[in-house]
Protein backbone atom coordinates (compact mmCIF):
# COMPACT_ATOMS: atom_id res chain seq x y z
CA UNK A 1 0.00 0.00 0.00
CA UNK A 2 2.84 2.40 0.74
CA UNK A 3 4.21 2.07 -2.80
CA UNK A 4 0.90 2.97 -4.42
CA UNK A 5 0.56 5.95 -2.11
CA UNK A 6 4.05 7.16 -3.09
CA UNK A 7 3.18 6.83 -6.79
CA UNK A 8 0.03 8.90 -6.29
CA UNK A 9 2.00 11.61 -4.47
CA UNK A 10 4.58 11.75 -7.29
CA UNK A 11 1.87 12.08 -9.94
CA UNK A 12 0.26 14.91 -7.94
CA UNK A 13 3.63 16.69 -7.67
CA UNK A 14 4.20 16.37 -11.41
CA UNK A 15 0.76 17.80 -12.19
CA UNK A 16 1.50 20.69 -9.80
CA UNK A 17 4.71 21.44 -11.75
CA UNK A 18 2.77 21.72 -14.99
CA UNK A 19 0.53 24.34 -13.42
CA UNK A 20 3.43 26.70 -12.76
CA UNK A 21 3.69 27.75 -16.42
CA UNK A 22 0.55 29.32 -17.80
CA UNK A 23 -0.39 27.38 -20.94
CA UNK A 24 -3.98 28.56 -21.14
CA UNK A 25 -3.80 31.63 -23.36
CA UNK A 26 -1.95 32.47 -26.55
CA UNK A 27 0.09 35.68 -26.73
CA UNK A 28 1.20 37.52 -29.86
CA UNK A 29 4.77 38.68 -30.42
CA UNK A 30 6.38 40.59 -33.30
CA UNK A 31 9.76 39.51 -34.69
CA UNK A 32 12.24 42.38 -34.23
CA UNK A 33 15.41 40.80 -35.62
CA UNK A 34 16.92 37.50 -36.67
CA UNK A 35 19.83 36.52 -34.42
CA UNK A 36 21.07 33.40 -36.19
CA UNK A 37 20.56 29.77 -37.11
CA UNK A 38 20.85 26.85 -34.73
CA UNK A 39 19.99 23.18 -34.55
CA UNK A 40 21.90 20.18 -35.81
CA UNK A 41 21.48 21.16 -39.46
CA UNK A 42 20.63 24.83 -39.07
CA UNK A 43 16.89 24.22 -39.33
CA UNK A 44 15.99 26.42 -36.36
CA UNK A 45 16.13 30.23 -36.49
CA UNK A 46 16.73 32.19 -33.31
CA UNK A 47 14.88 35.50 -33.29
CA UNK A 48 14.34 38.43 -30.95
CA UNK A 49 10.64 39.14 -30.39
CA UNK A 50 8.63 41.84 -28.62
CA UNK A 51 5.62 40.54 -26.68
CA UNK A 52 2.49 42.51 -27.63
CA UNK A 53 -0.04 41.50 -24.97
CA UNK A 54 -0.49 39.63 -21.71
CA UNK A 55 1.36 40.04 -18.44
CA UNK A 56 4.76 40.32 -20.20
CA UNK A 57 3.63 43.06 -22.59
CA UNK A 58 6.61 45.04 -23.91
CA UNK A 59 9.16 42.36 -22.98
CA UNK A 60 11.84 41.61 -25.56
CA UNK A 61 13.05 38.00 -25.59
CA UNK A 62 14.83 35.35 -27.66
CA UNK A 63 12.85 32.49 -29.14
CA UNK A 64 13.63 29.56 -31.42
CA UNK A 65 11.42 29.26 -34.51
CA UNK A 66 11.13 26.41 -36.97
CA UNK A 67 10.19 27.38 -40.51
CA UNK A 68 10.46 30.54 -42.56
CA UNK A 69 10.44 33.79 -40.58
CA UNK A 70 11.42 37.40 -41.24
CA UNK A 71 11.35 40.69 -39.29
CA UNK A 72 7.83 42.02 -38.82
CA UNK A 73 6.18 38.59 -38.69
CA UNK A 74 3.76 37.87 -35.85
CA UNK A 75 4.30 34.75 -33.74
CA UNK A 76 1.70 33.14 -31.51
CA UNK A 77 3.44 32.12 -28.26
CA UNK A 78 1.95 29.57 -25.87
CA UNK A 79 4.07 30.88 -23.01
CA UNK A 80 6.34 33.87 -22.40
CA UNK A 81 8.18 32.73 -19.29
CA UNK A 82 10.87 30.57 -20.92
CA UNK A 83 13.51 32.19 -23.09
CA UNK A 84 15.83 30.43 -25.55
CA UNK A 85 19.53 30.09 -24.71
CA UNK A 86 22.01 32.31 -26.51
CA UNK A 87 23.80 30.83 -29.50
CA UNK A 88 27.32 30.23 -28.17
CA UNK A 89 29.53 30.24 -31.25
CA UNK A 90 29.63 32.43 -34.32
CA UNK A 91 29.77 29.34 -36.54
CA UNK A 92 26.28 28.26 -37.52
CA UNK A 93 25.97 24.50 -37.74
CA UNK A 94 24.83 23.06 -41.02
CA UNK A 95 24.64 26.39 -42.82
CA UNK A 96 27.49 27.34 -45.10
CA UNK A 97 27.97 31.09 -45.22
Amino acid sequence: MAKTQQKEEKSQQQSARKDRINLGEVVTAVVEEIIGRTGFRGEITQVKVMVQEGKDKGRSMRRNVKGPVRPGDILMLRETEIEARKIKSKVTKGVYT
